[in-house]
């Protein structure tokens, strides 16, 4: 892949990455075209709008990339945090305060930036993102034992609670579930590209510990749960079968009815999408409700 073919498509990729996941319906626990699922705050048209803002981000991640020639990938992960932090409040004007991408703002970035990285030095994608966050889990995670309650992130919490590393140690392990499992199962998928990433979500919930799921149910039980629902899903031949598709309208019932949300696998979900986008396994014309 050229320079310059990466210099003028990996932003937009990330935002139609993001776009492609606001438009699958339905999906449960979260907002699509039909429905707000269990976030009142949120609309399509909230992930519109956020997914916009946030172009010349991926911009300034891709230039930082392609411009980073040290010694230590850690340094360039230190470089694009300041530009995420800003991100997320061009985000939340956007969006009159909603968090709609906070999750991909942190790990679209990091693939975006290593992306640009990776292909400018001819290097292998996955080993760079590893490289780049080596030991971001003990650095942020450190020294939590003397904040206050109320001084924690959800995301803390979740760590001081039950151990769950979240998105960070997926990021620092090089997005396992999205390397390892998603895009394996969107490369073989077949219908519709709703159907396919409709499929591959639920592959995703299957096979993670979605940290938003577990703060919304208040305890991390929920996760087993989850992971046979999901698996239900599949094995009833996921969203080409009357079975299926059965099954995932049950879940959407569920998952609103009792406020349940998804938001970590969706994020993964776009992972995905960017990644299958960048492979050409998602063309832009297959989008067929």
């Amino acid at each position: 892949m050229t320079t310059t073919k990466t210099t003028s498509t990996l932003a937009m990729d990330a935002v139609r990455a993001m776009l492609y996941e606001v438009s699958v319906t339905p999906k449960p626990g979260l907002v699509d075209p039909a429905s707000q699922g269990p976030h009142p705050d949120m609309t399509v048209f909230t992930f519109i709008d956020s997914a916009l803002s946030l172009l010349p981000y991926f911009e300034k991640c891709v230039a930082m990339g392609l411009a980073f020639d040290g010694d230590e990938l850690t340094e360039l992960f230190q470089q694009i945090r300041p530009l995420g932090v800003r991100a997320e409040q061009t985000m939340r004007t956007a969006t009159n305060n909603v968090n709609t991408h906070k999750g991909a703002i942190f790990s679209l970035g990091i693939l975006v930036t290593a992306s640009a990285y990776a292909d400018k030095q001819g290097v292998e994608l996955r080993s760079t993102v590893q490289t780049m966050l080596h030991g971001l889990t003990a650095h942020d995670f450190d020294g939590l034992a003397e904040k206050s309650r109320d001084q924690l992130t959800a995301g803390e919490k979740l760590y001081l609670r039950d151990g769950i590393t979240g998105i960070r140690g997926e990021a620092e392990a090089g997005y396992p579930t999205t390397f390892n499992i998603a895009l394996p199962a969107l490369r073989q998928s077949t219908g519709t590209l709703n159907q396919r990433l409709l499929d591959t979500l639920l592959t995703i919930v299957a096979n993670t510990t979605d940290t938003n799921l577990v703060k919304r149910a208040g305890n991390a039980e929920i996760i087993p749960w989850a992971h046979a629902q999901a698996q239900a899903y599949l094995a009833n031949g996921g969203s080409k079968t009357p079975a299926g598709w059965e099954k995932l309208l049950e879940l959407n019932r569920i998952f609103e009815r009792d406020n349940l949300s998804l938001g970590g696998s969706a994020d993964l979900l776009i992972l995905t999408a960017f990644l299958g986008l960048r492979e050409g396994i998602i063309q832009n014309d297959s989008f067929n409700l």
